[in-house]
């Protein structure tokens, strides 16, 4: 297959074979994460738009133990570095949507804590690290737009120390977090875009 050399507007991407990281969508990904990137239900998360560094790592993660998932590990299972890069360009290049808020005062409640944090209870601002717009970077995950489950799921399992494979700064600040809290930033998260 060719290899297709892409740009984007803010970077450049590395040149990969996106036939094959169509093939490996369609043939493995696409059920639980959809062909585009939008998940096909709330506990998933929403790939469209994520950095494609933090996609490769977290497929490399998921490979290596480094990341538990009974679903992912054989999902990843014979992928070469190549593809897993090739994935994240993939779906770093699909388009995103912001979803309207379905409880307005929680809403403001997380675009505080989002932008402020908690100082009462030690909590730090998200946007102190993934950004104003929830963008993220490409060794931080883009939060904009992710689902509300999947938010209050990965939080929860920072928490309990479950996800130990990313920032071991995100276990004190889900720890800090009440439940309100979660909630309330989890619906602000997907809202941006």
């Amino acid at each position: 297959m060719a290899m297709l050399p892409l740009a984007a507007a803010a970077e450049d991407y590395p040149d990969v074979d996106l036939a094959r990281a169509e093939e490996i969508v369609m043939g493995r990904c696409f059920l639980c994460h959809g062909a585009e990137g939008e998940s096909s239900t709330a506990l998933y998360p929403r790939l469209a738009g994520q950095h494609y560094q933090y996609i490769a790592k977290q497929l490399a993660d998921f490979q290596a133990g480094r990341r538990k998932s009974d679903t992912m590990v054989s999902m990843v299972e014979g992928l070469t570095s190549e593809e897993m890069v090739a994935l994240g360009v993939f779906f770093e290049k699909k388009p995103t949507e912001a979803r309207p808020a379905t409880d307005k005062q929680l809403a403001a409640v997380g675009e505080f804590i989002f932008h402020r944090g908690n100082e009462y209870s030690g909590v730090a601002a998200c946007a102190s690290c993934h950004g104003d717009r929830g963008l993220g970077s490409p060794q931080l995950p883009r939060l904009a737009g992710q689902g509300r489950k999947y938010t209050e799921s990965q939080l929860a399992s920072f928490n309990k120390r479950e996800r130990t494979n990313d920032n071991a700064v995100m276990h004190s600040i889900a720890s800090k977090l009440t439940e309100l809290e979660i909630k309330a930033v989890a619906l602000y998260i997907s809202t941006l875009d």
